[in-house]
Formats: structure tokens, C-alpha cells, sequence
């Protein structure tokens, strides 16, 4: 990132809050061991206890301390968000490529594909992938996620491989007979680099989102797992009810977290716009 880039990304007041939204909960991630004031998966004497000096957000039914699962479960969902975009770009990535750089029935075929998985819902396609792969898990809801993520990632990259191929220093580059591979790697895929950062970073939130949908489903990790979909499922139960310290921290969490990687994309994005120079 450029100076005028940075200038342009620290103007933006909604990116600088979702970039802030998203430091606190990656300091909550990695440093949950020392904030947590109970195992999360050790069963209280104390079932369904309000909050109180020794349980800050209560117990849930099964006695689980549930400020100790929110934290232990912002870890679990962004490493398995993670998990699922790196996966998602280790695939979309080199078939982006291809399908940009070579064009002709290559393009098509790659594309058609793509055409075929957008049209399905993304959360239908995701639950029918983890249903497929059998026992729920953790690694079956990052392959089920990452797969959803795939078709739109392929998409972006090659739009942006469409746009650099076009430049003069590209059709120079190949004038001169520059080997094909030598171009893609050191021109094309170094120019290319902002809008996958960017769209990863939207990904990100899209992937928390649909992980923890699959494990609201049943889908994901078992139920002594401290995870924001499980921890959902579970207090559904008690939407009506006076137990709100059940259901609403998971589901404040899933959607601030959404937000700030939403908001850090946008701004990103921004930033990353020639047109946004001063």
C-alpha cells in the first residue's frame, strides 16, 4: 500500500471502525486463554445462572459459562473464516488466472463451471456440501464454506487478469517474448494483488457468517464445542424467554464481526480506487 493509498484508507472514518471492530476481536482470538474465565467446555455446577461477579454473561442450560465460549468461539469462528478463504483463493486463484490469461475454450469451460455453482443459493450449496461430507466438524464446515466462495472468487480474479492483460507494458512484455509464465507471475499476478486483498477481506465476513449458519444447522462442531453458531442453536429456545444472556452475545458478536470486516473491505476497496486520489 502507497502513500496515497494509506492517506485515503486512514480519511475513511467507517473503515477505520470496521479495521477497529476487527483488531479487537483478533486481540480477543489470540490472546483468549488469559480473557476467558472459565474452560468452555467444563460444565458449571450453575445451570442457567444470570449474570453475575463470578459468570460476567451467565450459564447456559448445560451450565457452559457463555462469556468464556463468546471468547473461545472468536477464535474458533475466524481461524475456521480463514481457514475457509484460504482454501477458497488456493483454488479460485490459479483458475482465475488461467481462465484470464488463456481465454478461448479454456475460459469458457472454467466459467461455465462457475455459472453453474452461482446458481445455486449459497447457503443451499453449502449445506448440501456438508451434508455430503458426512460427520459434522469444524473441517467440514471450512471445505463446505470454501466452496461456496470459490465461484465469486474465480470471477474477481479473472476480471482483474482481463484488465491488466490489456495494458501496453503486458502486450509489450509479450512482444518482446517474454515466456508466458515469467509475465503472469511477475506482472500480471503483482498488479492484480489489491482486488483479491479485497475481495478476501469481504470473504472473510461472508465466511463467519455462513460457518456459523452450518453450525446453527447442526452442521458444524458438536454441541460442547465453543462455537457462535452452536452457542445460537442452542438458546434459540429461549428467544421468548427471560434468558437473554443466552442467545444475544453470540448473535451480537456474528453480526459486529460481519460489520467490520464488511466496513475494512469497503474502505480497502476505496483506498485501492485510482479514482479516490486527491
Amino acid at each position: 500500500m502507497n502513500r496515497r493509498q494509506w492517506l485515503v484508507l486512514r480519511s475513511n472514518k467507517t473503515a477505520l471502525v470496521g479495521g477497529g471492530i476487527v483488531l479487537c476481536f483478533a486481540l480477543v482470538a489470540i490472546f483468549a486463554d488469559l480473557i476467558a474465565t472459565h474452560d468452555p467446555e467444563l460444565r458449571q455446577p450453575d445451570l442457567l445462572s444470570p449474570p453475575n461477579a463470578e459468570y460476567v454473561l451467565g450459564t447456559d442450560p448445560n451450565g457452559f459459562d457463555v462469556f468464556s465460549r463468546l471468547v473461545y468461539g472468536t477464535r474458533s469462528s475466524l481461524l475456521t473464516a480463514l481457514a475457509a478463504v484460504g482454501l477458497a483463493l488456493l483454488v479460485g486463484l490459479p483458475l482465475g488466472l488461467v481462465a484470464g490469461w488463456r481465454g478461448g475454450w479454456v475460459d469458457s469451460v472454467i466459467m461455465r463451471c462457475v455459472d453453474v455453482l452461482l446458481a445455486f443459493p449459497a447457503v443451499l450449496l453449502a449445506v448440501a456440501i456438508a451434508a455430503a461430507l458426512g460427520e459434522p466438524s469444524l473441517t467440514t464446515v471450512v471445505i463446505a464454506v470454501a466452496v461456496v466462495l470459490v465461484p465469486p472468487f474465480i470471477r474477481q480474479v479473472r476480471a482483474a487478469v482481463l484488465q491488466v492483460k490489456s495494458l501496453d507494458y503486458v502486450t509489450a512484455a509479450r512482444a518482446l517474448g517474454v515466456p508466458p509464465a515469467r509475465i503472469v507471475f511477475r506482472t500480471v499476478l503483482p498488479n492484480c494483488i489489491a482486488p483479491i486483498l479485497v475481495v478476501a477481506t469481504l470473504g472473510i465476513g461472508i465466511a463467519i457468517l455462513d460457518a456459523a449458519g452450518l453450525s446453527f444447522l447442526g452442521l458444524g462442531p458438536p454441541e460442547t464445542s465453543p462455537e457462535w453458531g452452536v452457542m445460537l442453536q442452542k438458546a434459540m429456545r429461549y428467544v421468548q424467554g427471560e434468558e437473554q444472556w443466552i442467545v444475544l452475545p453470540p448473535g451480537i458478536a456474528i453480526s459486529l464481526t460481519v460489520l467490520g470486516f464488511n466496513l475494512f473491505g469497503d474502505g480497502l476497496r476505496d483506498a485501492y480506487d485510482p479514482r479516490q486520489s486527491r
